[in-house]
């Protein structure tokens, strides 16, 4: 048999090995991705030792930088959570569109709420505010859920820190500033779509009331402007620091500025996701933390329970990159390049194709983001793919991972649990949202890589 056909045969195989492994064995994702890798290295003949040297040196490299920016991404999350930021972005962002837009306020509280606190987390803190909308104009729960979920959903796939797209990112080699800017160009027409649009018809077709075991309680208190400010602050801050770096590189290398230049330097620095994350948090631990009246142990129990649900997310992305080191290693990589070149099929098309089938089959769209992130690393090696090229790749892949939840996704029982709907209905409106979001998001991509070189 031919070597590359031999190879790619490895390949589908240990997709397959880990579908099963995850799906009907019900092995963590984490040793599941293990196995797949060792899999994959010593059915093409590489030797034990040099085996585990390419699974740690997978691990390592990825690790080295998703451990930190997961980490203080997190801990950043669990402040705004703590401090009542979500609810305060809400109450304003809501005031200041008005009550008949509404639905489009929800949207991009949404939006910017899951930048910085996971989609579940933020969900859950918000879901008292839909009841309430709910409650005062009688109408479908859907009508105010689906904007919200939609803005969530589309941030948490698409939009760095939050830890999936920033996993992606490292695993290609993507920039996150670019990733930032696509993330923002994709997502928010996505949203609006599947949001205050697709909410709006949904809603007249399934009527859902408040559960009924809801109570209400009166709360007078008003949040402050001056609050609302500084969350802002908080959240956009390390996004605009990135949004510098990666401005101040791209004039570099246009030749606009000088590398050698101090301040150029500096922007690149503090631009940096390491410092940028660094930074808001130190802001966010003082003014949202100390300023709130929090003692430092509490602050410090604060950070050790945002960092448990971030350890899950690391260890998966690392395991992401020992799948990917090994194909690169094993030949595996090449093989699929070839195969890519042969039949004319883009990364883009090919990464979207990948996370879709691995979503749908078993549910996580973190193993099928870093999944098909490691895939397509030893392909795109071989290619001259400039920044913004490699982050349309990350945000295809990123909408593939969206696509059809349903049972095998947790995310699918928190929506059913909280508007307190039937599995059909779910399947009906968070399945299809996440479906609109997915295939929309795909369509504006090769929309936009018919301009980006």
């Amino acid at each position: 048999m031919d070597q590359t056909v031999y190879l790619l045969i490895i390949t589908i195989l240990s997709i397959l090995l880990l579908l099963v492994l995850v799906m009907k064995v019900k092995i963590h994702a984490f040793i599941s991705l293990l196995l797949a890798s060792t899999f994959v290295g010593l059915a093409s003949g590489m030797p034990f030792l040099t085996l585990i040297a390419n699974l740690q040196k997978g691990m390592g490299d990825i690790l080295g930088f998703i451990t930190i920016v997961v980490g203080l991404g997190a801990i950043l999350g669990k402040l705004l959570e703590v401090s009542g930021g979500a609810q305060t972005l809400a109450h304003f962002i809501i005031k200041g569109f008005g009550e008949k837009r509404t639905t489009w306020a929800l949207m991009l509280t949404g939006f910017i709420v899951s930048i910085p606190v996971f989609l579940d987390v933020g969900f859950i803190i918000l879901i008292p505010l839909i009841y309430a909308l709910t409650k005062k104009s009688g109408l479908s729960l859907l009508h105010y859920a689906i904007p919200l979920l939609a803005g969530m959903a589309v941030t948490h796939s698409f939009i760095p820190p939050t830890p999936g797209p920033v996993a992606l990112a490292e695993i290609i080699d993507a920039s996150l500033g670019w990733m930032i800017i696509f993330g923002v160009l994709v997502g928010l027409p996505c949203s609006i779509i599947a949001g205050p649009v697709f909410g709006r018809y949904i809603s007249k077709r399934i009527m859902v009331p408040v559960p009924a075991h809801i109570t209400f309680e009166e709360d007078s208190s008003t949040p402050k402007k001056s609050d609302f400010y500084l969350i802002a602050f908080v959240i956009t801050l390390p996004l605009f620091l990135i949004l510098m770096s990666t401005s101040s590189s791209m004039l570099v290398a246009e030749g606009v500025l000088d590398e050698e230049e101090t301040w150029v330097s500096l922007f690149q620095f503090v631009g940096h996701p390491f410092i940028a994350l660094t930074l808001a948090t130190l802001v966010a631990l003082y003014f949202l933390g100390v300023k709130k009246g929090y003692k430092p142990k509490q602050l410090l129990e604060f950070s050790d329970r945002a960092l448990a649900p971030a350890g899950l997310i690391i260890v998966i992305t690392g395991a992401g990159g020992m799948f990917k080191q090994i194909l690169v290693e094993s030949g595996a990589g090449q093989a699929l390049a070839e195969a890519f070149t042969t039949y004319n099929v883009t990364p883009i098309v090919m990464g979207y194709l990948i996370a879709v089938v691995i979503r749908v089959i078993q549910g996580s769209a973190t193993v099928a983001m870093v999944t098909a992130a490691g895939m397509l690393s030893p392909v795109m090696m071989g290619m001259e793919i400039s920044e913004p090229m490699k982050a349309l790749i990350g945000i295809s892949i990123a909408s593939g991972s969206c696509i059809l939840s349903h049972v095998n996704d947790s995310g699918f029982w928190l929506v059913k649990k909280y508007l307190d709907i039937s599995e059909k209905q779910t399947l009906q409106t968070w399945t299809v949202m996440e479906t609109i979001l997915s295939v929309s998001g795909f369509v504006i991509v090769l929309i936009l890589s018919i301009f980006i070189n």
